[in-house]
């Protein structure tokens, strides 16, 4: 007889096999092949100094030798056998030996955008987090602390010291593969949302970083291409949003990216590594290259490349030479060696060593489900027609997408293994394959029936339009799903629903998702949408369902947050992290920059010695400037699908009382009022618009705060605006300044609806 976590369907004997086999591979495997390290001692271990002071003390003991080798990786464990310098990694993505004789770990690494990646390889369990862009869509400093606290402590319990999460992109390219990786188009909330992320990363004794640093918003031509961007609209945009994450998340970590700016490769480029990242922002952490995108020695040490993953091409034999030859100063060397140390000192790896255990998939379920509710966008609700009434609700069609068995996550490094494989697979074929669709096994289908238990529910594949039209027509509510699938190394083809893919893996030009949804909508004037998706995605039926629902990539226990978002369980507050487009037309580039044929590789050349060339750079003008997202379509006149900043919700609210006062820090101070019949949450939006000598984009968000509000409730809510968000980047005194004149302060629940406004005058 099996048995069920009623709560949230997770088998009840999966604790005790991820017990058992912790207690398996603890005893047996990983003892064979792990020594425990020496106790730690010497001076380095008083944790009364700082992180700096430890680490200068622990690099007077260091040889030539010790010190390269923090430098640089050796090899991917995962794919690679086990050999004497990775014995003692924990068979991720990346290891680095450390120093035994004077207590140094090494640096084990795990790939853990949305949850920790490859855990099935160790016999281990991981929480599917909902994807990063869904965390985003909540709006939630909180929510996002405690996703990071959980992926931090599920690495830890894995026996890994470092995360390879906080991507931190903005959406210039919302057709890039990696959208769902990244926390939406504004500066302030990805870089707001990204330090609380790694807040609680570290909090759980691991080192955080964000990544990509910088401009790499697309997967074509990722290790070729060459952007082109000012240094005003770099500064005000994308960096901006590394900036905040950076001073206000303090990550041990930088991972820079495989693109060129402006000429030189991000791992090589004095600009962004050393002038703004070291000296500009003080940063005093490490930069890890992405993997395989170093591309030189002397170069790349010289601009502020501190660590070269996953091997050691360049960072290994060549670096000592260089160093024995003088063409790098021992002086350049131990900085990076210091900045690697002190990393480990201020995120407690050392003092705090690794031990493994079992996590609690329970918890890690709770947390998910929770930050789910939270990003779930209801995008659309005409006449009331969500939430369902369990009890008056009779029958129930669902259709497409599979969602009688599972919802689909993104792909590539962020994958995180599905408890009993690809929900989608026949039993055991469901491995998880790099660039093939992954579903986790939280059936909607399901959920709706627990939550309906007296209604018919019945289930249609989507693959006809005429037969799903069928199942619909009839039933009280019909509940179609439609999805986008993205994932890094590859950029999506258009921002609409692709064809549907069967057997979960080819796709099949006879099944139009689109013509489905439209199908069902006309058979049914009680449609609701479900789209799942990690980016915008364009709606040639927007006018006929219902009602629509943006539910991301919901992670595992994505159905029991979207049933009780269907049936008002929980009622819906959050709101779009990006612009969605009437069309791809409407684009700043209306279709991707593709690159040619000798600059197309995913992996690149073949050879090191090929790589040292790098493949030949295609060009790519960020010509909008500092025109992203919202930005851009305001300034351009350009009408939307779905304006940034909007959500619907159950209840109502109101906005009043908004005063202004100037001083340090400008402060917003205004009263919000829940006005509707239900309890709910209120993402309240501030954004400004600078005088016109500045010449910036009409508005730019410049704070907000997630409420949560009783019906008939209302509170004050009182915003500190940082001077940088209310500032422009001055290329001529190259930094930050306050244009003289007068600003408009605009709050609200939406970009596009801001009913309060207020002048200021600032100097």
């Amino acid at each position: 007889m099996k048995h069920f976590c009623r709560r949230t369907g997770i088998p009840t004997w999966i604790p005790i096999l991820s017990l058992a086999l912790a207690t398996f591979f603890g005893q047996n495997i990983f003892a064979q092949r792990r020594q425990a390290p020496p106790s730690p001692t010497g001076p380095w271990m008083n944790t009364s100094l700082s992180p700096d002071e430890r680490a200068d003390l622990v690099l007077k003991e260091m040889t030539l030798d010790e010190k390269v080798a923090l430098l640089h990786g050796v090899g991917m464990p995962t794919d690679e056998p086990v050999t004497p310098e990775n014995a003692a990694s924990n068979r991720g993505v990346g290891y680095a030996v450390g120093v035994p004789r004077l207590g140094i770990p090494g640096i084990d690494m795990s790939d853990a955008a949305y949850g920790v990646r490859s855990s099935g390889v160790n016999g281990r369990y991981a929480t599917a987090l909902p994807a990063n862009v869904a965390a985003a869509a909540s709006w939630d400093v909180d929510a996002a602390y405690e996703y990071g606290a959980l992926i931090g402590n599920e690495l830890r319990a894995q026996g890994y010291n470092m995360s390879l999460g906080g991507g931190t992109n903005l959406t210039r390219e919302p057709r890039d593969g990696r959208t769902f990786e990244y926390l939406g188009e504004d500066p302030v909330l990805a870089g707001t949302l990204v330090a609380k992320l790694i807040e609680g990363t570290q909090s759980a004794y691991v080192i955080g970083d964000i990544k990509h640093y910088a401009m790499n918003d697309q997967e074509s031509g990722r290790n070729a291409v060459d952007i082109s961007i000012s240094k005003r609209a770099a500064r005000e945009s994308d960096m901006l949003a590394f900036e905040i994450g950076v001073s206000k998340g303090h990550p041990a970590a930088v991972m820079c990216s495989y693109n060129r700016v402006n000429g030189d490769f991000a791992c090589e480029n004095k600009w962004l590594l050393t002038d703004v990242l070291k000296k500009d922002w003080k940063f005093p952490g490490f930069v890890v290259s992405d993997w395989g995108g170093t591309h030189s020695t002397e170069k790349a040490s010289a601009a502020g490349l501190d660590h070269e993953q996953p091997g050691r091409f360049w960072f290994g034999d060549k670096y000592k030479a260089a160093v024995d030859a003088g063409t790098i100063p021992t002086s350049e060397l131990d900085e990076h060696v210091h900045r690697i140390l002190r990393s480990m000192f201020a995120a407690g790896v050392i003092d705090h060593p690794r031990q493994r255990f079992v996590v609690d998939p329970f918890t890690g379920f709770e947390t998910a489900r929770k930050i789910e509710e939270g990003g779930i966008v209801l995008l659309k609700n005409n006449r009331a027609a969500l939430p369902l009434d369990s009890a008056k609700v009779r029958t129930i069609a669902v259709i497409g997408a599979h969602s009688d068995v599972g919802m689909i996550s993104g792909g590539g490094s962020a994958q995180v293994d599905p408890i009993g494989g690809n929900a989608i697979m026949p039993p055991g074929k469901g491995a998880t394959h790099w660039l093939e669709q992954m579903w986790f096994p939280t059936s909607p289908l399901k959920a709706i029936q627990a939550r309906a238990p007296k209604a018919t529910v019945k289930y249609d594949p989507g693959f006809d339009p005429a037969a799903a039209a069928a199942a619909a027509k009839g039933a009280d509510v019909a509940i179609v799903f439609g999805y986008q699938w993205e994932s890094e190394g590859m950029d999506l083809p258009s921002l609409s629903l692709p064809p549907y893919k069967q057997d979960g893996q080819k796709d099949d030009p006879d099944v139009d998702q689109n013509a489905v949804i439209a199908a069902v909508a006309a058979a049914n004037p009680h449609t609701i949408v479900v789209v799942e998706s990690g980016s915008p995605v364009t709606m040639p039926w927007v006018d006929a369902p219902a009602a629509i629902l943006e539910a991301w990539y919901s992670g595992s226990d994505g159905a029991d947050a979207l049933g009780n978002i269907l049936f008002g369980t929980v009622n819906p507050s959050g709101k779009l992290p990006n612009t969605f487009p009437k069309s791809e037309s409407d684009l700043p580039h209306p279709t991707v920059t593709m690159p040619p044929p000798e600059s197309s590789h995913f992996n690149g050349p073949a050879s090191p010695e090929q790589w040292a060339k790098g493949l030949p750079p295609f060009p790519v003008a960020y010509d909008e400037g500092l025109k992203v997202g919202y930005k851009w379509y305001d300034a351009e006149n350009k009408p939307v699908l779905f304006p940034f900043g909007f959500g619907l919700s159950y209840t109502t609210y109101s906005y009043s009382g908004l005063t202004v006062a100037p001083g340090d820090t400008v402060k917003v101070t205004f009263t919000v009022t829940n006005t509707g019949a239900r309890a709910g949450a209120e993402i309240t939006e501030v954004y400004a618009a600078l005088p016109a000598s500045a010449q910036e984009p009409p508005k730019r968000l410049i704070g907000f705060a997630k409420v949560k509000l009783e019906s008939k409730a209302k509170q004050t809510v009182s915003i500190d605006v940082d001077p940088k968000y209310l500032s422009i980047f001055d290329e001529q005194k190259d930094g930050w300044t306050l244009v003289p004149g007068d600003y408009t302060i605009m709050v609200g629940g939406s970009s596009d609806k801001l009913p309060l406004k207020a002048t200021v005058n600032l100097k």
